[in-house]
């Protein structure tokens, strides 16, 4: 490791010369209160800015024991510095000046959600931050003096005011920590109460607009029917109160714009961790759960549909179902079951996207069209199967259809965004107007041991940058290319995941695809289900979160650790 001081008189060296002569800088500099790591070098000032971190030692930071004494604990101090750190940078990029992205210096920004991120790690030993630099250039020719600026003016300001204990709002700090964990103890005591989500009296529900995860001002606050409250003590907030939606299936209805959506959305994101302020901030969710929809056009591989769908007058057998272009009925029963195959023990469902045809027969239909004539099995006659089999609850959203409710154990009734516990009317008048039941085949838990398989056309061969030769035993290599949050390119194919509704992060769609990339190059061998390598990506996440799958050999900011629901859903729409 080199000192800062050799830093500057190799900085002061390369001064207007060209501009790859910057690589020479890649390596490790000790600064006084921290070691400065240049991981990679752009090739010109246009291109994607360089990767840096900076890493901080526990015990100089100053951060006391119950900030980093568990895994809960140092991703919320991770969350927490990397906000701070986010803030302190705005003032300085772009203050270097030059060509191209010269005086970029740029980390994650967080949302309303508490995410696992790369560019913020507490460790047992140490705080490492990730962020990008660009190098400043005028033209092609280095301008050293002002990456000087960036590294021993600008960058000592914000590492002293972002990483060290001392330069933060200690009671800011001790609140979010406090929150977190409470969050954690209502999502542990869930399975014992006999719930799957809980909502807090006083939670605002609706957000500023469609396009922002920010609360909405002025709005209702958000209180529990007398009738579906529970109490919880919390370890830090004591006594709180709120909506507790039991196991079971769950309605929820009402007029248009009155709020069922919204409760729902609320609902789906409640996996995550929210951040004070948010409204949300004790909405939770059991952790397993996943937003269900139709998707037309999707790509289904090896999946058994059958205890949705039989009998297809093309004889095509769906104990072992394959498409490239799934409809809206078959898509929504292979998420289902793929959801299944997942863990979920939560499913949440809004009868606007969902494919109504899988959804529900009327009486009318039953009788134009005989059971034996009607390949599809609708969910209205499976979930009470789901929950008494495999104890898999639903939380369905519904506006249309008075078939839903003489399948539930609880309605909920949206009136102008408040919730009223309509279950006892709701059940006299399914005594008033029976419906006939739908005839169904007995209900067999679906058979999943689907192999997963190498795309052979989309990797590109290792091969010798002299001969052109490929490489024995080398393995292939796959480019990704992240669009946002709705999905990634992957060799020569996309995967499409705009309707992972739970996913909200560009950078955990970015994580995604390098997990499926690093699943493709090293754990696929034409034996091993996708169950099974699900399973070992997790168990690497596990122990050295997102590192394992590093291309560089060290990882970079710009990385979200996405849920193994997630990783499921990513999996099963690689086309392969």
């Amino acid at each position: 490791m080199q000192s800062d001081r050799e830093l500057r008189e190799q900085l002061r060296n390369i001064d207007h010369k060209s501009y790859p002569l910057y690589k020479s800088l890649k390596g490790s500099y000790r600064f006084p209160k921290y070691v400065l790591c240049i991981d990679h070098v752009q090739g010109d000032p246009f291109a994607a800015p360089s990767d840096v971190r900076v890493v901080v030692e526990i015990k100089n930071a100053g951060f006391p024991e119950f900030t980093r004494k568990d895994s809960l604990t140092r991703e919320t101090l991770a969350d927490i510095l990397l906000r701070e750190f986010a803030r302190q940078i705005h003032a300085f990029t772009f203050k270097a000046k030059g060509s191209g992205k010269s005086g970029l210096i740029s980390v994650s920004q967080p949302g309303q959600e508490v995410l696992k991120r790369t560019a913020c790690e507490v460790g047992a030993k140490e705080i490492t931050m990730r962020f990008s630099v660009g190098f400043p250039a005028n033209g092609r020719t280095i301008n050293a003096r002002e990456l000087e600026k960036i590294v021993f003016e600008y960058l000592p300001v914000c590492v002293e005011k972002a990483l060290y204990y001392q330069s933060l709002d200690a009671k800011r700090v001790k609140e979010a920590i406090d929150l977190a964990e409470d969050q954690q103890a209502i999502r542990e005591k869930l399975s014992d109460m006999g719930l799957v989500a809980f909502v807090a009296n006083g939670s605002i529900l609706p957000r500023e607009s469609g396009i922002s995860s920010r609360p909405m001002k002025g709005a209702k606050e958000f209180i529990s029917p007398k009738s579906l409250e529970v109490t919880m003590e919390l370890p830090h907030k004591g006594t709180i109160k709120g909506m507790g939606i039991r196991k079971g299936i769950t309605l929820i209805v009402g007029g248009g714009y009155h709020g069922k959506s919204t409760i729902l959305t609320a609902l789906e994101l409640g996996v995550y961790n929210h951040i004070a302020g948010d409204g949300r901030e004790y909405v939770i969710a059991d952790d397993t759960a996943v937003k269900l929809r139709s998707e037309d056009g999707r790509f289904i591989k090896n999946v058994d549909i059958s205890m949705f769908i039989n009998d297809l007058p093309s004889g095509t057998d769906t104990h072992d179902f394959s498409t490239m272009d799934a409809s809206g009925s078959t898509s929504q029963a292979a998420g289902i079951v793929e959801s299944i195959e997942a863990g979920s023990h939560l499913f949440l469902l809004d009868e606007d996207t969902s494919a109504t045809n899988f959804m529900v027969r009327d009486a009318f239909m039953q009788k134009v069209v005989s059971p034996d004539k009607e390949p599809i099995t609708p969910f209205l006659a499976r979930a009470r199967d789901l929950y008494e089999n495999l104890e898999i609850s639903t939380i369905l959203v519904a506006g249309s259809s008075g078939a839903f409710f003489h399948i539930a154990d609880t309605v909920i009734q949206m009136d102008c965004y408040e919730p009223i516990d309509i279950t006892e009317k709701a059940k006299t008048l399914c005594k008033e107007f029976p419906i006939s039941e739908e005839e169904t085949k007995p209900f067999v838990k679906p058979d999943s041991h689907r192999i997963m398989e190498k795309d052979k056309d989309g990797a590109t061969k290792r091969r010798d940058y002299r001969s052109g030769a490929v490489k024995k035993d080398a393995p292939e290599r796959l480019k990704v290319k992240t669009m946002g949050v709705d999905g990634f390119a992957i060799g020569k194919q996309n995967v499409d995941l705009r309707y992972q509704e739970q996913l909200i992060d560009s950078e955990q769609t970015a994580a995604l695809g390098l997990l499926l990339k690093y699943a493709v190059e090293h754990l696929v061998d034409g034996k091993r289900t996708i169950a099974e390598v699900v399973e070992l990506l997790q168990k690497k996440l596990d122990e050295d979160g997102m590192k394992f799958a590093a291309e560089r050999g060290e990882i970079s900011g710009g990385y979200a650790v996405p849920r193994k629901q997630e990783l499921f859903a990513c999996i099963n729409r690689y086309r392969v």
